[in-house]
């Protein structure tokens, strides 16, 4: 059992891991290891101190849902990830690698939460992430303390973020990296479609004393992989054969 102060120490250590693009480096440490509801501590001490320094929260994600995701990590979900608005960015950016740590991206769906928790609007998103992990084998406590490996969020154009249009109609989601691609015909991953993910969602979250709000993002989860990129790389996400956002890695 690890004490509230150690708990402390290690958001501390993360967030500085974080913030030097080298994340969670104590899961390298000889020994070390957390236990599910260890990593989910250290995850909110995390947020609690980001917030602290100015950060404000944009939302959740449920990750590690999907076969593709499930089948690279080895592991099953769920698992749920807070974003920051500061990480945020629209689409068309050209992001820069040293910014990120072994940057991979996911194209996945998103929920605008209205009021009284419902949904709004759903609509392709780019997620960014850290795909790294340190620990001799791939467990969910790393994945967890390390914000389910999210390092942002790609959005659409508002015309894509006002709609509902997708949250029944079947649609095919499809990542484009330079020319290859990669599809699929499931855009919820878990039972239950976009509800499903936001009804886990709502219970984990009530779970740690936590709630959305109105106006939160939610990630849903994807069906898809995740991708590593490289300088150079052009990323497109289509839904039903529709560009959607688009971003490219520098040189």
């Amino acid at each position: 059992m690890i004490l509230a102060t150690d708990i402390q120490q290690l958001a501390v250590r993360q967030v500085q891991d974080y913030r030097a693009r080298t994340p969670g480096t104590c899961f390298a440490d000889a020994g070390f290891g957390l236990d599910v509801s260890e990593a989910y501590a250290v995850q909110d001490a995390m947020t609690k101190l980001r917030v602290a320094e100015g950060e404000h929260v944009a939302g959740y994600k449920v990750g590690c849902t999907g076969p593709g995701t499930t089948a690279q990590f080895g592991m099953a979900g769920p698992i749920r990830g807070t974003l920051f608005t500061d990480e945020i960015r629209d689409d068309g950016t050209v992001l820069v690698p040293e910014a990120f740590c072994n940057l991979a991206i996911e194209g996945e769906m998103a929920l605008q939460i209205g009021h009284n928790g419902a949904i709004a609007a759903v609509f392709p998103v780019i997620e960014l992430h850290n795909f790294v992990f340190r620990a001799p084998e791939k467990n969910l406590s790393e994945l967890i303390a390390n914000n389910g490996l999210n390092a942002g969020v790609m959005l659409p154009a508002k015309s894509w973020r006002a709609s509902k249009t997708y949250l029944e109609r079947p649609a095919t989601l499809s990542v484009r990296i330079n020319g290859e691609v990669f599809d699929t015909d499931a855009l919820w991953p878990m039972p239950g479609g976009a509800g499903g993910s936001l009804d886990w969602l709502e219970d984990h979250l009530a779970a740690h004393d936590l709630q959305l709000s109105n106006g939160d993002l939610v990630l849903a989860g994807t069906t898809l992989g995740l991708y590593p990129v490289h300088p150079g790389d052009a990323i497109t996400v289509y839904l039903d054969h529709q560009p959607a956002l688009q971003c490219s890695i520098a040189q």
